[in-house]
């Protein structure tokens, strides 16, 4: 809390410098200015906005999004903004204060989860868990702000569409000028989602294997309840805080009991510990991407969450034993 405090302070320090009011540039359309906290969000605003806007990731390429906190640029960066669009409270506990220390009177805040049911632990931990092995604490959970709360809402693609929604009615309530563009770029994607939503119901509901485990943290919550998988993992919420002995010795006697051949293991997380129980169980590592955020070759390479999602979709029907 202190350290954001003094975030604030730098930010106000440079945006009294920087945001002095400075000749615009020649334009007849000036693009509309986003900034977004995460890769999905950054995507879908990306997808939406197309040639009228200007989108910006604040979580660098790369970085590991649990333990992210903004510098005093970024709130600069934010006080500039026609659009802030973030997930929820529980992913970004340091969203609100960031607004308010941004400034702005005439950004529109744009809160992706909004009409959203999120899932709280006792709804993934209690009944996603295979019977009798318990899931991590709550303490687990409270990491990072997230309490009880399982924040990866992206990982339902139902719920991404709702994102979509979200983030599209902010551009055309801060651009109404270009409504039907941005309404017919959001319905595209949304198809496209839908698609592929229907084509992971497909493939999940031929699965010879119904637990997912990841060697990961606990972001999958959202992709085992819309598909009706068990689902177990390393760490809670955040990946911050190492596992115990004990959740290792519980997962590997779970894949030793269930004979899984495949672990699954997260992007921008350390992998020590994937790495430690695979080889205890011979199990194989698959990569499970979450989406939070991307490596700096995929981020310029312009990788979309809808690829991603495609290559999650094949890791699942290996790691799965799915037809």
């Amino acid at each position: 809390m202190k350290r954001f405090a003094l975030v604030l302070v730098a930010a106000f320090l440079l945006c009294s410098v920087s945001c002095r009011q400075q000749p615009s540039p020649a334009s007849d359309t000036p693009k509309v200015k986003v900034v977004t906290t995460l890769f999905p969000l950054y995507d879908f605003a990306r997808g939406i906005g197309g040639d009228k806007a200007e989108i910006l990731l604040l979580l660098p390429p790369g970085a590991e999004a649990h333990s992210f906190e903004p510098k005093p640029s970024d709130v600069v960066h934010l006080s500039k903004a026609d659009i802030f669009v973030y997930t929820n409270k529980y992913m970004e506990p340091w969203a609100e204060k960031m607004v308010k220390g941004a400034g702005s009177s005439t950004l529109v805040i744009v809160d992706a989860s909004v009409g959203i049911r999120l899932l709280e632990s006792d709804d993934v931990h209690e009944h996603r868990h295979e019977r009798g092995v318990k899931g991590q604490k709550d303490s687990h959970a409270e990491e990072h702000g997230h309490g009880k709360v399982d924040p990866h809402i992206w990982l339902d693609f139902r719920n991404a569409v709702m994102m979509i929604d979200a983030i599209r009615d902010g551009f055309v309530q801060k651009d109404a000028a270009h409504r039907e563009y941005y309404m017919r770029r959001a319905d595209d994607l949304k198809a496209r989602l839908r698609t592929l939503d229907a084509e992971y119901a497909a493939m999940l509901a031929t699965c010879k294997k119904k637990t997912l485990i990841s060697g990961g943290h606990f972001a999958f919550g959202y992709l085992a309840n819309r598909h009706g998988l068990r689902y177990t993992s390393a760490y809670g919420f955040s990946p911050s805080a190492e596992p115990s002995p004990r959740d290792l010795i519980r997962l590997s006697r779970l894949i030793n009991k269930q004979g899984v051949r495949y672990l699954f293991h997260e992007e921008l997380v350390e992998p020590r510990i994937a790495e430690t129980i695979a080889r205890e169980t011979g199990a194989e590592l698959l990569l499970l991407h979450g989406a939070h955020n991307i490596s700096r070759t995929d981020f310029d390479r312009g990788v979309t969450f809808l690829q991603l999602m495609e290559k999650n979709f094949a890791s699942l029907r290996k790691g799965l034993e799915c037809r």
